[in-house]
Formats: structure tokens, sequence, C-alpha cells
């Protein structure tokens, strides 16, 4: 734990070590080609009258003021993350040195096909491995994000209904889904309706009946679901919903508990989108980057959006001519450095490898939670998949705001906070996953932590008030920092 206080100095911003003359720049060659007014022509009155007042420092403090900055960060490479949902796993850095090599990196996306054709290859054969995975027939690299992979989803739906004639407004999420699922439903156009979970923390099959009607477009959810808990009625609903000529739709945040060992095609699922950003290699966070490819079944193949990768007459080429397409969901072929990631990830584990990291990030979760929930209630009290949820709620309405108090103390020991307070349908939830790329000593050292935390709380109930102690910034209010940021940092007094 970090007591020192190293790490509440004041660093001071990269203005305020600005000092003139600091780096005039007389290292710097001088340019030998036209100057900006000649290359601008008829548009040289958008030249700035004078340069940006950017701070004047040298090259050493600048590489120092921004490793000192990411020390006091917690990161992947430095912490465990135990994020709920997130799957935030070590990324290998192999694959950090394929993304960057210049014949990706540096190639331009207006690219002509014949001088792309090993990144459209990669883009081609990363489709192919996801669509087997998937166990579904054609995928799109388009969308940038989960969401975005939804919202592309649904859109593909909404075009296949409309093919038919059919206006279908309805999509039913489950009352364990990600605030995303309702969310994407309505940016769409279409209307969220509820589902309600059993008591076990699986679909209620009786509601999921009394919803389903002619108007019913999909039923989208996630598989395991948000408590970690594989839905075993998935087969049943799936019947259900094709009987009532809707779709169905899988999250797919979950792809990292079932890699190689169930495909959602094969459970009836119509189209899903992956996380490449939590599954295969790229882990996320402070808004990106990520990558939400979407797979579908043959009868929703024609509407994905464009550019679609082929491959004809022995060359790769995007193709843009689609006439049952949604059309574009984004400028170019997606998020390319990710796909590359993903594409060198799923090369290097195989079939066997991936199955492999599956059932290990399902070992990891059991471990944990055999071991955590003697110390917090465990209310699903099963056989989990990747994933499991605590509640930190023991003693009723005195226990509020106590899941985030503890997510705080965590921060002191070195750990990342779990996800708190999702799924919604348990109260004052701590949704823990370890991933299958974190040792036993790390995971027996987060249980350790939980210990006395806990312990401590038992103790005295206002033992966590003030946690963080031993960080940079001590408790802030979440609310206002979103509202009204305030990115000068201050020492608190």
């Amino acid at each position: 734990m970090d007591t020192n206080g190293w790490a509440r100095r004041t660093i001071p911003t990269l203005f305020e070590r600005s000092r003139s003359g600091a780096n005039d720049g007389s290292h710097v060659p001088p340019a030998d080609g036209p100057a900006p007014a000649a290359l601008l022509g008829d548009d040289a009155d958008l030249l700035a009258d004078a340069p940006p007042p950017l701070p004047e420092v040298g090259e050493a403090e600048v590489v120092r003021h921004y490793t000192h900055l990411a020390a006091r960060n917690m990161s992947v490479d430095a912490n465990f993350y135990p994020l709920g949902s997130c799957t935030m796993k070590y990324n290998p850095r192999i694959n950090e040195w394929a993304a960057s090599r210049d014949g990706l990196a540096a190639l331009h996306p207006l690219a002509p096909a014949a001088t792309a054709q090993g990144a459209l290859r990669l883009l081609h054969e990363l489709e192919t491995y996801l669509a087997r995975i998937a166990g579904l027939d054609a995928v799109t690299l388009t969308p940038a994000a989960g969401a975005h992979g939804e919202l592309t989803a649904l859109k593909v739906i909404t075009a296949y209904y409309h093919s038919r004639g059919e206006g279908r407004s309805k999509v039913l999420t489950p009352d364990s889904a990600h605030g995303t699922n309702p969310a994407s439903c309505t940016v769409c156009g279409r209307l969220a309706v509820p589902i309600a979970s059993r008591g076990d923390g699986r679909i209620d099959l009786d509601d999921l009946r009394a919803k389903l009607d002619d108007q019913t477009a999909a039923l989208m959810i996630t598989n395991p679901n948000t408590l970690g808990l594989f839905e075993t009625d998935i087969a049943d609903a799936a019947e259900l919903v094709h009987a009532a000529g809707a779709q169905l739709y899988l999250d797919g945040a979950n792809m990292n508990a079932i890699l190689g060992i169930t495909r959602p095609g094969d459970f009836g699922v119509d189209a899903m989108h992956f996380n490449l950003h939590k599954t295969f290699s790229t882990p996320h966070g402070g808004g990106g980057p990520g990558a939400g490819p979407v797979a579908v079944a043959s009868h929703l193949e024609p509407f994905l959006p464009t550019p679609r990768v082929v491959h004809r007459e022995g060359a790769y080429r995007l193709l843009w001519e689609a006439p049952q397409s949604i059309g574009p969901m984004r400028s170019f072929a997606g998020q390319f450095a990710v796909c590359v990631r993903a594409w060198c990830y799923i090369r290097a584990l195989g079939g066997e490898g991936l199955r492999r990291a599956s059932e290990t990030a399902v070992l990891a979760a059991n471990y944990l939670a055999a071991k955590l929930k003697t110390v917090l209630p465990l209310p699903h009290d099963e056989r989990c998949m990747h994933e499991f949820v605590l509640t930190a709620s023991r003693r009723g309405a005195s226990d509020r705001g106590l899941a985030g108090r503890i997510a705080k103390r965590l921060l002191d020991y070195g750990f990342h906070a779990p996800t708190v307070y999702f799924p919604l349908i348990v109260e004052e939830a701590l949704m823990i996953e370890p991933t299958e790329t974190e040792s036993l000593a790390t995971l027996d050292a987060f249980v350790a932590a939980m210990r006395e935390i806990v312990a401590a709380l038992d103790e005295d109930p206002h033992a966590l008030d003030d946690a963080p102690r031993a960080r940079s910034v001590a408790r802030v209010d979440e609310t206002a920092a979103a509202r009204q940021p305030v990115l000068r940092w201050r020492p608190r007094m």
C-alpha cells in the first residue's frame, strides 16, 4: 500500500513549467519545402496570425512530466482490474508490436486496394474467424465499439423487417441487461421492453412469453448474463422468439467465458456483436479504443453496413455497392488497429488456446467467488462463469453506499475497484471479473485486501468514510466532476 505520501505531491502542469526560450527549436533544421502560405494558395488567409501559445519546455522535461503522471494512474499493466462485465485483461505486447508496423499503422484508409492487399486480407480473415467463433454466417468490422455494434445490429434487423413490409417496433431486454442495450434501442427508434429475471437470476420465460407479439423485433440478451450465470433456458427462449417471427440478438460483452466452448449461433442467435477490446486483446478504458464487429445469420447478411471486404478474382477489395445495405455506419472499415490486435490474438491462441483462455477465466472467477463469499454475501451462490456479483448490503439501510466505499478503499491496496451498483437487480452490487491473465498470487492478494477492508468495517462502520487515503486525489463528487470538470490539479488540504 502506498502510504509514503509521494503520490500527493503536486506535479506542475506543462504550462507552469514553461520558461521562455527553454525550447527554441534551434536543433530542428529549417524546412526545405514551400512555405505554408504557398501551399495554401488562395486559402493562405486561413493561417493563424501567431503560433499557438504552447508551453516552452525541453524534451527531457516533457518525458519526465508524462512519465510521472503515468506512474500516478492505475493501468492494466500496473494493477489488477477486476471490472465485472468489462474483461480488462493483459494485452500481449506482441500484438502492440504488430499493430504498430509501418505497413499497417501508416496505411492511409483511402489507399487503393491494390496497395493494401495485406491489410484487406487481415480484415477478411478476421471476419472469417469471428463468424466461425460465433457460429454465424457473415461479419462486419465497421462498428467502432460495443454500443455502436448494438446500434448497427438493430438497424440491420430493422432493415430486414422493412424489406418484408413489417414495422416491428419493440425490442425485449432482460432487467439485468447492460445499460447500453435499452439506450441503443431508443437511439434506433425501437421501444425497449424489460423482461423480468427469475429468483435464480436467469430470464423469466413466462414473462418473455407474455410480452412477445407481432410487434417484437428482437430479444436482446447477454449470455452468460451480467450475474455471471449461463442462461440455461437459452434454446427455449430462442424457440419462443423465433415462433413469434422475431430475432434473437446477443450482446457479446461476455464472450470471454465461452470461447471455443459454445457458439451463439448454435443456441439460436441470429445476430450478435463482439467487443474486440474485451475479448481479443485490447483492454479498453478511458473512452477507447474499442471495436464492436457484428456477426449475423445469412438472412440478415444483405443488410450489413458498407463497405464489406470481399475476395474476388484473386484480390481483396472494399465493396461499397449493396442495394439492401443500411449504408456506412462510420468512416472507412472500422477500428483498424484494434482489428489487427484481435487477429494476432486469435492466430496466436488458435481454437484450443481460445477455449483454454475461457476455461481459465471461469476457473479464476469460481476460485475468487468461493473465497469471497465468506467475506460478503453472494446472492446467487452457484457455479458462475467468468464473473460473479457480491452484495455489500448485510444490515439493510445502514449499508447504503457501502459498495462504493469498499471500492474506494481497494484503491489504497493497489487494486482498481470492481464494477459497483451493477447489475441493478442486486443491491449494493460488487461485480468482479478476474480474467484468465491474473496469477493465483494476485487473486489471493485481492482476497486478503477484501478481508482486511471488511474486517475494519466490522470494527468501525465509519472506517471507510475517508477512503481512498493514499492516492493523489481523495474522495471526489463524481456527479459534479462529470458536469463541471476541473482540469487543474489541486492538493487536498
